[in-house]
């Protein structure tokens, strides 16, 4: 939807805002110089996945949520694969071939190959989220798919292949319209259980159809009726029950986007943080038993600063302060700063946005996929934005907007603050397309973290993380044995010098997508770990005392020692 519109469903900004943002943002060089070095590998890689929204012409709010990706090691050998969602053909728009989902394999070497139809993942179906878990416990990563229309769930044969067990496991979530899906354990029994967001009710004898001066737009999703989100628990024989009302889910509805799961309040239990569009956002703070209470309003995570609630895309959670508190970073529609919410550790959040300068960059931009990711290696997570507009006519209604956008680098200082380094920063940051999903993990294995972007309509970007220095780092792979299978929940505490890293293991976040089950910490000139502490779901904990730096290693619940996996 263009800001702008009659019902000014996108435009919440208003003159005292901006003089906020004027005042309160913190001096920066505008094209700040980094080591940060991002390369376009893409044409190398073997990856032609292309996009496809399904556009019929009539512009269907449905087209421009498509879509999120994940990043996971399918088949156990070490290396990270990518797939990618795609959208369908929806009524009207009549194709000569049928989209479908792709999965590539890693070989090695910045070499991928489509294994989609061997591994029998290639849904039809307008895909929208994703996320990735071991569900049923037995080693092998399984894959979760919010579309619009019913839902998938793959589970992983361990050979390569997936058997599609949406209907027996019971999480097809009817006819609805998918967003953002995570994996938590809600009730610490040690199996996952399933959040799935919904984002409006929609079919398409409820289309509206909405023209701004020259151009067909999107609508805002305010002209629907909100969706309430879908809580399963996880039965442990291979089934879930839908929980939705009793857990305190279901009692709430918004225009669920971006979602991801965390434990704000350090009490050991994993809370969930649900992104919605231009309706406020929810936090679900867990009492570790299956149910939960909605604290977005007190929690202060609902509106922005000033009290507007904004069009929220995509979400992650780190400690991008290094307070040992997770912090919540969301993107956001045009002519809204995306938001930065520091945890004061006291139940609470304050908005930041502003006075570390991250919204500078980004406001003029639509924003979508996003991710904590410590590019340089320094031991403070920087943050990265995937931009661009929704309707590929956008300049018939304002010839200053674009469809194409460059995506956004803000490199963390350690002080508080965030400059932008898009500008310097390599030939990858000079991409500009219409990005949506975005996806993070050391494709390489070379310690340093690699950028996948999945764009609307057309090819995806893969980008080679080729820092300019070489500092150490460490990265660590969990098994639970009382937990579930890959310790998603538990948290990771590092200490190097003196130097503290929080980190915790997540299925499902940034926009409606799934990345980064290795946890990544970047050491800078520390070149020994003292100790590396994992508190798992349920309440153990598991110390390593003095771990060589510049490696993985694999954490086993109820072991005292670690498995280097590679140098």
């Amino acid at each position: 939807m263009i800001a702008g519109t009659p019902a000014q469903h996108r435009s919440r900004v208003t003159w005292w805002c901006l003089l906020l943002v004027a005042c309160w943002t913190p001096v920066r060089a505008a094209h700040a110089q980094t080591s940060i070095l991002l390369r376009d590998v893409t044409d190398a890689t073997g990856i032609r996945f292309q996009h496809t929204d399904g556009s019929s012409g009539k512009y269907y709010i449905v087209e421009y949520v498509s879509a999120g990706l994940a990043l996971f090691d399918f088949d156990a050998d070490g290396l990270i694969d990518i797939y990618f969602l795609n959208g369908a053909p929806l009524q009207g728009t009549h194709l000569d071939y049928t989209p479908r989902n792709a999965l590539y394999r890693n070989e090695g070497n910045w070499r991928f190959t489509d294994v989609t139809q061997q591994a029998g993942v290639g849904d039809p179906g307008h895909g929208l989220g994703v996320t990735v878990a071991d569900y049923d416990n037995d080693g092998y990563l399984d894959l979760y798919l919010n579309n619009f229309g019913p839902n998938v769930l793959y589970r992983n044969n361990g050979d390569g292949t997936f058997s599609d067990v949406s209907a027996k496991a019971g999480v097809t979530n009817g006819n609805r319209v998918g967003a953002g899906t995570c994996c938590l354990d809600a009730d610490g029994d040690g199996d996952l259980d399933l959040y799935v967001a919904n984002y409006i009710k929609f079919s398409y004898d409820r289309h509206v159809s909405t023209t701004y001066r020259r151009a067909m737009v999107y609508q805002s999703p305010l002209e629907y009726e909100p969706d309430p989100d879908t809580f399963y628990i996880n039965n442990g024989d291979g089934t879930f029950a839908d929980r939705s009302l009793e857990s305190g889910i279901g009692l709430h509805a918004g225009a669920g986007m971006g979602t991801v799961c965390g434990d704000y309040d350090s009490d050991g239990d994993t809370d969930v943080f649900v992104g919605n569009d231009e309706m406020p956002n929810f936090l679900f703070a867990s009492a570790g038993d299956g149910t939960f209470e909605e604290v977005g309003l007190t929690a202060g995570t609902a509106f922005d600063m000033i009290g507007n609630v904004q069009g929220t895309m995509g979400v992650d959670c780190g400690d991008y302060n290094n307070d040992g508190w997770l912090d919540f970073f969301l993107t956001a529609y045009q002519d809204e700063a995306p938001a930065l919410y520091l945890n004061s550790g006291l139940g609470y959040f304050t908005d930041v946005t502003h006075v570390t300068g991250v919204g500078v960059a980004a406001t003029p931009l639509v924003n979508w996929g996003t991710g904590f990711v410590d590019f340089d290696l320094d031991g403070y997570r920087d943050i990265f934005m995937a931009c661009g507009h929704m309707e590929d006519n956008i300049k018939l209604a304002n010839d200053a907007w674009e469809y194409a956008n460059p995506n956004i680098l803000l490199r963390n200082t350690g002080a508080g603050t965030f400059l932008d380094v898009s500008a310097t920063s390599g030939d990858g940051m000079a991409v500009k397309l219409s990005s949506r999903g975005a996806g993070f993990d050391d494709l390489d294995n070379d310690g340093d973290i690699d950028v996948v972007i999945l764009n609307s309509r057309t090819s995806s970007t893969i980008l080679r993380n080729d820092c300019a220095t070489r500092p150490h780092w460490l990265q660590v792979r969990l098994i639970g044995t009382a937990s579930n299978r890959d310790g998603v929940g538990a948290r990771v505490t590092v200490a190097a010098g003196g130097f503290l890293q929080v980190d915790e293991v997540h299925s499902g976040r940034g926009y409606q997508g799934h990345f980064g089950m290795r946890l990544h910490f970047g050491l800078g000139s520390r070149d020994h770990v003292d100790r590396v502490v994992v508190q798992w779901v349920g309440g153990d904990t598991t110390v390593l005392e003095h771990v060589a730096v510049d490696q993985l290693i694999t954490i086993t619940q109820h072991e005292t020692s670690a498995t280097i996996s590679r140098k």
